[in-house]
């Protein structure tokens, strides 16, 4: 860590529960940062004044009250009514998925619901430190910066491609074999999204396999990324079991990678990268 990040933990309002609160602070601790505790009780009132008085770069609130809406907002309008708004909010606790938009809305600048695992939670405050600070060379880059296209599993691209071409009335932009992976691919141009279409060349395909069990369809939904062995290891770090560890060739010159749908909600995700020109 280049600089000793100071976060205040604070629990505001009535809550009484602060096992949550001592777990986060010791998980900052362990990950290098100084942290204040309030205690419980505080007022937004108490907690911006000690914020202030620390000289602290953010503050995570944590609340299972559900007075959430209010308590967050008031610590958040706190500061700016002190000149303080450069102090960084994020909050915790038990909050519906549906308050986190009116949350970010009021200014608080990441939710972390029940199950985020406490060095993301550090990771995210430091980076949000270190952007705010302009301290360039520790910004990550994006996990994931776009959907690169939908992958769709066809038995035949002579059948397929009249409807794509004619009847919705989509761009062609090319087909290529890709003979390590058994398939020749048909790519169209969707507007925002572009569409690939699989066929197999061998019984050998993956794709041969996926139609014999689920006839056509959706295949998966590839991920543009940049630096792909980057993210293979950062998706690994976050317990998200890769089909590949390394990236491997794919179509338009495309580095690819797979996560396994075990660990990623029943859906086939690909990793891809492709080179800087394709992204332009």
């Amino acid at each position: 860590m280049q600089k000793k990040i100071r976060v205040l933990i604070a629990k505001p309002g009535l809550d009484g529960h602060d096992r949550g609160a001592l777990i986060i602070s010791q998980a900052l601790r362990d990950y290098g940062m100084e942290v204040i505790y309030t205690g419980l009780r505080q007022t937004p009132e108490q907690i911006v004044a000690s914020a202030i008085q620390e000289d602290v770069d953010a503050i995570g609130l944590s609340c299972l009250s559900g007075a959430h809406n209010e308590l967050f907002p008031e610590v958040v309008q706190g500061l700016k009514d002190n000149g303080a708004d450069d102090i960084i909010v994020v909050g915790g606790g038990v909050i519906p998925w549906e308050d986190i938009p009116y949350l970010e809305e009021q200014g608080v600048m990441k939710i972390f619901t029940p199950g985020t695992p406490s060095v993301e939670t550090a990771k995210y405050i430091e980076q949000a430190v270190y952007k705010r600070d302009g301290i360039k060379d520790r910004e990550p880059g994006e996990l994931i910066d776009r959907v690169d296209h939908i992958g769709i599993a066809v038995k035949s691209l002579d059948e397929s491609l009249p409807y794509y071409l004619d009847t919705l009335q989509l761009k062609l932009e090319g087909i290529e074999e890709v003979d390590t992976e058994h398939v020749k691919v048909a790519f169209i141009n969707a507007g925002n999204v572009k569409l690939e279409l699989l066929e197999p060349t061998s019984p050998a395909s993956s794709i041969q396999a996926f139609l014999d069990k689920r006839g056509q369809g959706i295949h998966h939904i590839a991920l543009g990324v940049n630096d792909i062995q980057e993210r293979i290891d950062e998706m690994k770090r976050k317990g998200i079991q890769m089909i590949h560890d390394t990236a491997k060739p794919g179509a338009g010159g495309a580095s690819i990678a797979f996560m396994h749908p075990k660990s990623t909600g029943g859906v086939l995700y690909e990793l891809c990268e492709k080179p800087l020109k394709e992204r332009l």
